[in-house]
């Protein structure tokens, strides 16, 4: 099923805020491709890939280690030439093209810079984006974790009405949003039919335009619904801009600031169980926005994924360790810029601590 040479190779990129559960949606889609050969390229906010580590530990023919390109450098939406456009050129230089390509972007990053790269000269007559899939957590937007305490918020407006600025973070969820051709409802089986519906309202609030809304439970996609959407979408740019881009007309760059990410490096976690219930408490207590990464339990062959949006923890065994690999703990961390940095690894290994002596 190899696309001629001379037809565009669709693309879709799949954005979401931090833990909605692009990965696992990705990870199922790709285990469902239909026969398709899927190129994927992930972008990690952080210095710890471990998206496309989960994803290649699939162990499904269309999830070869092969078909995967991960980005480490910072947001995708900020390095675009340096790594976006050669990692495109890469895959199009191949013997065996791809049939799709999938982009999943960081949990931090602005899809409207990444759909416009593919206006460049040497990607927009040979790539077109098939469409933009924004995924959401359905249970986070019902608990609101994408305003920055919207009653605090409200009572600085109170003092000072010049303050209408948003949270960084309802700002970037708008802008994936804004961007989407596509809304994945996610988690919805953790909502009842009021609270959906609530969410689904909130959801066409925020976003300027009006794209196809479906619900999933724990990623389940059909590929058929993902690819195939056929929208063109790079050549809608100019009506999907960012708060950024209506903002700073200027030309004035984006970053990061708001937000910070390191790795935290553990020893073996005999009581991974004990761990994940007292990693609750440090994200509730540090506000940690994201928490993911790699366990290495002693007495198992397999490698334990870690995975936390908000209080949320998931743990599971997803493949054996490599005679290559060496066996760690390690953890990304995301937050705010103002989080604590020495706090929350003091925490996180006190934690540990905690697990092991109980």
């Amino acid at each position: 099923m190899n696309t001629p040479t001379t037809a565009k190779i669709p693309a879709t990129v799949i954005t979401g805020f931090l833990g909605s559960g692009k990965t696992t949606m990705i990870r199922h889609m790709l285990g469902h491709a239909g026969g398709r050969r899927i190129a994927l390229i992930v972008n990690e906010f952080g210095d710890l890939g471990v998206d496309g580590e989960v994803l290649a530990g699939c162990g499904d023919e269309t999830c070869t280690q092969d078909d995967i390109v991960e980005l480490t450098n910072g947001c995708i939406c900020c390095t675009v030439a340096d790594d976006f456009i050669p990692a495109m050129e890469k895959l199009l230089q191949r013997e065996n093209r791809p049939d799709h390509i999938v982009i999943e972007t960081s949990g931090l990053a602005l899809p409207q810079p990444l759909v416009a790269a593919f206006n460049w000269p040497g990607i927009k007559t040979q790539v077109t984006v098939d469409g933009v899939v924004t995924v959401v957590d359905s249970a986070a937007v019902a608990a609101g974790r994408f305003a920055d305490d919207p009653s605090k918020v409200d009572a600085q407006r109170e003092v000072d009405p010049s303050l209408d600025h948003e949270s960084p973070l309802e700002e970037l969820f708008e802008d994936q949003l804004t961007a989407a051709d596509l809304i994945v409802l996610n988690k919805a089986d953790l909502l009842d039919s009021d609270g959906l519906s609530a969410v689904r309202a909130e959801i066409e609030g925020k976003t300027r335009r009006t794209p196809t809304l479906i619900e999933a439970h724990n990623g389940r996609v059909p590929a058929d619904v993902l690819l195939g959407l056929g929208v063109g979408t790079e050549a809608d740019i100019e009506n999907r801009k960012s708060h950024h881009e209506l903002e700073h007309e200027d030309g004035a760059e984006h970053d990061h600031d708001e937000f910070a990410s390191f790795v935290v490096e553990l020893g073996p976690v005999a009581s991974p169980a004990a761990f994940a219930e007292r990693l609750q408490g440090v994200i509730d207590a540090h506000d940690i926005l994201r928490l993911k990464g790699f366990v290495d339990v002693p007495g198992k062959p397999m490698r334990l994924v870690v995975q936390a949006v908000g209080s949320r923890i998931d743990h599971y065994f997803d493949r054996p360790w490599t005679p290559a690999e060496t066996r760690a703990t390690r953890l990304v961390v995301i937050g705010l810029s103002e989080m604590d940095e020495q706090a929350v690894r003091d925490a996180i290994a006190g934690a540990l601590e905690e697990a092991e002596a109980a």
